[in-house]
């Protein structure tokens, strides 16, 4: 057997050292980062296309799309605003039965099993996917339900054989890791390449079976990325007299020959097709219409949510908060934000009321949110009053509903002006069983910079904690905030996902109280990285994404 893998992995390497490569991008209309190359062969025939896209570029994101009309992609492309792209997974009709994963929702679902003898064979298939810090996986991945966090990762796929007479056990969510980090990506079968070495796993994703051929030479499409950040998306012309097309090891050697450490199979045949906006790169065999492409596009693409710069929780139980009035008293119900119990207060003309000093230190445009503790004799227009620098407003909630959650109750202006506040009165009328109105916590957040500054603090707080820090994902700096209730030597350290030490932030004796300090990542790659505090007996970590 490893005479045979030896002779193969030679041939392969051989096949691929024949093929001149020329590079087209100046045919095309393309930003700097991208560019396209044209591969050709004598013997055997072949013209083969590949797309480089250099992903340290900030500008530049990969990004699949998924679409209930089937298109050729030369429509899909430009439909979509994508600079160029190229076929996606596997389909049936309009339905892709290849992942396809959006910024915080999946769109498609790799298939969970596949049938063959007549019988259902649970599968586990691969899937490539770009993470948040601008990273690349190629990994073997199952859903157990419609969620990105339903996305678990696996070591190795099913270990099936070639036409196995008996399909496996399911796979056990037990046995899989959480897939975390994860922006977008896009799934399909085998994988070609994994640590730099070929690797398909044909028989083990059950392609048998399937009309997918193992090494007879055919259209082929595949996306791999290099050790150095480079995401390569290649397309081989195949059943042409111009082009026979190649087997899916050569693929895999091709992939590696162009640098890249980790790859998967997409769709092939009659599937296969590249674009640069409304331009054919390739000759496709029958130019298909497709479901699903994967694309290289502008980073705006991703529409993601902005990235607040600042964020203050005031619960009743902090002394920014004053419960004016009588008749207060905390709630039994849970659900509460915090250490501090909900508070009630029996509905009235307005006279008790929670009062919100908001104490901020620049003047900004906030979300104000609120958060209650539903129940069916709570008020449903329990007036929120929101003394800001233009005015005041009133915003009457429903505290039957949306219980236990951040609520948005309004945006608004706010300045370092210490009258304006937030109130929560008992002044409420509406709702047949209304007798109470809910104080619990308030919330403001700006996505404003120049609320990024920190006000002190001279309260001890009565537990440990360190925050996570702030933003998240962040570029090129973030705030690392903690609190410790006893004086103690306390060190904080950054350090990578290897474990390795990145910097010590602080280590030095602290009294108890609150502390804030600012962490540039401006030398250092983008990345996950991990925050860890010791305090005394106190140890806590968080996860922090750099994203370039």
């Amino acid at each position: 057997m490893k005479k045979i893998l030896l002779f193969l992995v030679v041939f392969t390497t051989a096949s691929f050292s024949q093929i001149a490569w020329t590079e087209i991008t100046s045919n095309y209309t393309l930003p700097a980062g991208i560019k396209i190359f044209s591969g050709e062969r004598a013997s055997p025939i072949l013209k083969i296309f590949y797309i480089d896209v250099d992903m340290n570029n900030p500008d530049l994101v990969i990004h699949p799309y998924i679409s209930s009309t089937n298109r050729t992609i030369n429509n899909f492309v430009p439909l979509v605003g994508a600079y160029a792209g190229v076929n996606g997974g596997f389909f049936g009709g309009t339905s892709s039965f290849s992942a396809v994963v959006y910024p915080y929702e999946v769109k498609a679902q790799n298939v969970a099993s596949v049938t063959r003898n007549s019988q259902s064979y649970p599968v586990i298939r691969s899937f490539f996917g770009m993470n948040f810090d601008r990273t690349f996986n190629v990994e073997w991945i199952y859903h157990y339900g419609n969620n990105v966090s339903n996305i678990y990762r696996f070591d190795s796929p099913m270990p099936y054989t070639n036409n196995q007479p008996n399909p496996l056990p399911a796979p056990v969510q037990s046995a899989g890791i959480v897939y975390e980090n994860l922006l977008v990506g896009i799934g399909g079968a085998p994988t070609l390449v994994k640590d730099g070495q070929v690797n398909v796993t044909y028989n083990e994703e059950i392609m048998w079976g399937s009309g997918v051929g193992y090494d007879n030479r055919d259209p082929r499409t595949a996306v791999g990325y290099t050790a150095d950040n480079h995401v390569i998306m290649i397309v081989a012309d195949g059943r042409q007299v111009a082009s026979q097309g190649v087997g899916l090891p050569e693929l895999a050697q091709i992939m590696i020959d162009l640098g890249c450490v980790k790859a998967i199979n997409l769709d092939g045949g009659g599937s296969t097709q590249m674009a640069a906006g409304n331009q054919l790169v390739n000759t496709p065999s029958e130019s298909r219409a497709v479901p699903t492409i994967l694309t290289v596009t502008h980073k705006d693409s991703l529409k993601l949510p902005a990235v607040p710069q600042f964020e203050k929780i005031i619960d009743t139980g902090d002394p920014e908060c004053s419960l004016i009035g009588s008749g207060w008293f905390p709630s039994a119900n849970p659900g509460f934000w915090g250490n501090t119990q909900a508070q009630l207060n029996p509905v009235g003309d307005g006279s008790a009321y929670a009062e919100f000093a908001l104490g901020l230190a620049a003047t900004a445009i906030y979300e104000v949110y609120g958060w209650w503790v539903s129940s069916s004799n709570r008020c449903t227009d329990t007036p929120f009053i929101i003394r800001h620098k233009n005015g005041t407003d009133t915003v009457r909630v429903n505290q039957i509903q949306n219980g236990s959650i951040w609520k948005l109750i309004g945006t608004y202006q706010f300045s370092q002006d210490t009258s304006q506040k937030v109130f929560i009165s008992n002044a409420g009328t509406a709702g047949s069983s209304a007798t109470y109105v809910v104080a619990d916590a308030i919330r403001l957040i700006s996505y404003d910079p120049v609320t990024t500054v920190k006000e002190e603090s001279n309260i001890i707080p009565e537990g440990f904690m360190l925050y996570q820090n702030y933003p998240n994902p962040f570029n090129p700096s973030t705030k690392i905030s903690w609190q410790s209730p006893a004086s103690s030597w306390q060190v904080l350290k950054v350090y990578d996902v290897l474990g390795n030490e990145v910097t010590t932030l602080v280590n030095e004796y602290k009294p108890a109280g609150y502390y804030e300090i600012e962490f540039d990542a401006s030398n250092i790659s983008s990345g996950v990285y991990f925050i860890n505090l010791n305090a005394g007996i106190y140890h806590s970590t968080k996860k922090m994404v750099l994203l370039r």
